[in-house]
């Protein structure tokens, strides 16, 4: 009866010892289990960290160039008239009108030209507020240089005038005038030649005449 009393026991604590075993298992497990659900959740709220990160920067990025790309431009006309009023005269007085755009010093500036009687105007007007950069007023004498040009044709005996010389270049721009030309008398390569260019409606012309035959040895165009 003892023996089966005693068995009996250890039976029961046996049953104990296994169940305990098992629970606490079963604990290890579901704690493992936690930890391995909390890292998971740590490492997903880090990856959205750094997504968010990314966005922000790329948002930023995206900013920087927008604001880079909207550099302000006042455009050619308001370029023009900032020259014309520097100069003091009024876009109808002037002639040989040239407008081009290039950078200089990473500034973005208009290069303006144009001539008013037998005065040359040039200057740089900075693009993004019309500021005059530089200016360079030259006067011409138009008188003295057809005087010199007609001399060197008389002493050269050339067969084509000034003159015929201006009209076979003009004939080539319709609706240019004499105000729009300028040509001398030059002698190269061992023959007379006319040389010069048309500025007519921001378009530049240079051309080559020959003085004797009055072909047209050179010609090209320049738009802005």
């Amino acid at each position: 009866m003892k023996r089966l009393t005693v068995a009996a026991i250890i039976t029961v604590v046996a049953a104990g010892v296994f169940t305990g075993c098992g629970n606490a298992g079963t604990t290890q497990m579901n704690s493992a289990t936690g930890t391995t659900a909390e890292s998971q959740n740590s490492q997903d709220a880090g990856t959205q960290s750094s997504a968010q990160s990314d966005d922000q920067n790329a948002a930023g990025t995206t900013d920087q160039t927008g604001s880079n790309s909207g550099t302000q431009d006042i455009g050619e006309d308001a370029a023009l008239q900032a020259a014309l009023e520097a100069a003091g005269v009024s876009e109808s007085d002037a002639s040989r009108l040239r407008i081009s755009k290039d950078r200089d010093d990473g500034r973005v500036v208009y290069e303006i030209r144009f001539d008013v009687d037998q005065t040359e105007y040039d200057y740089d007007v900075l693009a993004s507020d019309g500021q005059i950069l530089s200016s360079d007023v030259e006067l011409r004498n138009d008188d003295r240089d057809d005087d010199d040009d007609r001399n060197r044709g008389s002493n050269a005996d050339v067969a084509i005038s000034r003159e015929e010389a201006i009209d076979i270049a003009l004939a080539k721009v319709s609706g240019a005038t004499e105000s729009d030309i300028r040509i001398e008398l030059d002698h190269d390569d061992g023959r007379y030649k006319y040389e010069g260019d048309i500025i007519y409606e921001r378009v530049e012309y240079d051309f080559e005449i020959d003085a004797n035959s009055g072909d047209v040895l050179e010609w090209s165009e320049e738009r802005d």
